[in-house]
């Protein structure tokens, strides 16, 4: 980042973290296919055995189960950008609906905290400067907060050097 006047310092860490989902769009589509024909058969044979509450229950299922990944989709909009130099740790969160919001820190200033449960593994990543603490990859597995941790962990501590 260029600020005014100030020489560009070298980047320490660079990062933007996304909630991971692993169902692709296409592969979404198929699912929804399948569990449409699955339940469309389904439904007309307890329609025509006279059972019709049944096959309106059968497309609600599927309206649910739409909804639910519609949700999901929407949720992993979601992301952190974050941005670390010898003087400035600079933390960007937008929400799934867009909304940003921007935090920068002194890293010379900043500690890492990480809360580790002995069954789950990380459990929270987070940077505190001067009273004000806040939480990074919240939506990540343990696995991918201990590698963000250790990441930095190396930056902060190259930036205080």
């Amino acid at each position: 980042m260029n600020h005014g006047n100030r020489p560009v310092e070298p980047v320490l860490y660079e990062a933007t973290l996304r909630p991971h989902r692993s169902l692709s769009k296409p592969g979404f589509l198929i699912v929804m296919a399948v569990l449409t024909v699955t339940s469309f058969v389904s439904g007309t044979a307890f329609l025509m055995m006279g059972a019709w509450p049944v096959f309106a229950f059968f497309g609600l299922d599927v309206l649910l189960v739409w909804w639910a990944f519609h949700v999901n989709y929407r949720a992993a909009k979601a992301h952190e950008n974050i941005f670390v130099t010898g003087s400035e740790l600079h933390v960007r969160k937008v929400s799934r609906k867009g909304a940003a919001r921007e935090t920068s820190f002194n890293p010379r200033w900043t500690r890492l905290e990480v809360d580790k449960d002995e069954l789950s593994g990380v459990t929270r990543v987070a940077v505190v400067s001067r009273g004000t603490s806040l939480s990074l990859g919240g939506f990540l597995p343990p696995v991918q907060k201990l590698v963000l941790a250790n990441a930095l962990a190396k930056a902060l501590a190259e930036a205080k050097r």
